[in-house]
């Protein structure tokens, strides 16, 4: 075992941002749809402890979801 590999990274995945008002999240209840900026085909963003690493697109088959990784970004300065 690498000496890495217990090493704990956090991964967001992120398909899109909303900006609403706090007093409509408060009256959301389950099922409530919020509208995202981007459409369907827009690349996902995959960002590692806070920092934007790739770009992907989410697969959906059956009940499983997953992300195919299209880029890797080249790391920032």
């Amino acid at each position: 075992m690498s000496v890495l590999e217990g090493i704990p990274v956090e991964l967001s995945v992120v398909l899109g941002s909303a900006q609403i008002p706090i007093h409509q999240v408060l009256k959301m209840s389950r099922g409530a749809v919020i509208p995202l900026d981007c459409d369907q085909d827009a690349p996902t963003l995959v960002y590692v402890d806070d920092e934007l690493v790739a770009r992907g697109r989410v697969i959906v088959e059956d009940e499983r979801m997953s992300l195919e990784i299209i880029e890797i970004l080249p790391k920032s300065a």
